[in-house]
């Protein structure tokens, strides 16, 4: 009896979870007119040898996948990032595998697959029909036009920043945070105008990305291959659209924390 109100409690919770999902994708398109799409996601049976692309389409509930896994102009996380010296060791070699075709993937189940980031729209109909078809999807935020911008940095690095910026008294918006990286959102900001920024700086931390124009960020209440993704700093309950601070007012505390925080100024932490 035990187990069954056990497993009756995890279907509820997983259904919750799912609602939660299409609800936060809805809002985010229809009332702060931000344009979402759904994420890749991530496998949840076993790949066989030799079946890796119906495994990877089984997952997503898809047909024939696209040829082309990210955008163009898109890093491989969404984000337009420094150069960067250090490489990183793949989080999917021993986490929750991506539900994409390529089994080395970095950033399992947090980006773009099918539909592309071109895609991403605040249409409530086209929202409500992904998120039917695939109620476990993460939500993703295509960043820059219009929408938010953001600049994301490991979790040490950000905690250390966010103190910071609060101690200089400095107002932030949403800050979303998952257990490996810690994302601010910042008002738009063209590439121009950010190259600006980072050329007058000495040097700018590799662990730094700049999700701009042509890149993407996921929100809460997704899950990816490196935890659950959580509101550090939640919208303010019954905003209109969250206020959104210039990139300028925080890049500086970013670029100290992650230079200063052990681990944080050279390695990129997925």
């Amino acid at each position: 009896m035990r187990e069954i109100l056990g497993r009756r409690r995890r279907l509820r919770f997983r259904r919750k979870a799912r609602t939660a999902r299409l609800d936060a994708a809805v809002a985010f398109a229809v009332e702060w007119d931000w344009p979402v799409l759904p994420g890749v996601g991530l496998r949840t049976k076993a790949r066989r040898s030799g079946d890796l692309g119906a495994t990877a389409r089984t997952a997503m509930g898809l047909g024939r996948p696209t040829a082309r896994a990210v955008e163009p102009g898109s890093a491989p996380s969404g984000a337009v990032a420094a150069p960067s010296g250090a490489g990183a060791a793949n989080p999917a070699a021993s986490g929750p595998a991506c539900a994409c075709p390529d089994p080395d993937c970095v950033v399992p189940g947090a980006h773009p697959y099918d539909p592309g980031l071109l895609a991403a729209t605040t249409d409530e109909r086209m929202i409500r029909w992904w998120w039917t078809r695939r109620p476990d999807a993460p939500v993703l935020l295509a960043t820059g036009g219009g929408a938010p911008c953001a600049v994301s940095l490991p979790a040490p690095a950000g905690a250390r920043a966010l103190a910071a910026l609060d101690a200089m008294g400095m107002r932030l918006g949403p800050v979303v945070a998952t257990p490996t990286r810690w994302s601010i959102l910042v008002a738009p900001y063209g590439l121009e105008r950010l190259g600006e920024l980072l050329y007058a700086k000495d040097s700018v931390p590799s662990s730094l990305r700049f999700h701009g124009e042509g890149g993407y960020l996921l929100l809460p209440p997704s899950v990816s291959g490196t935890g659950r993704v959580r509101w550090e700093r939640a919208p303010l309950a019954g905003s209109a659209r969250p206020w959104l601070p210039d990139v300028e007012a925080v890049v500086d505390a970013l670029v100290e924390a992650s230079t200063s925080t052990p681990g944080g100024g050279s390695r990129l932490a997925y």
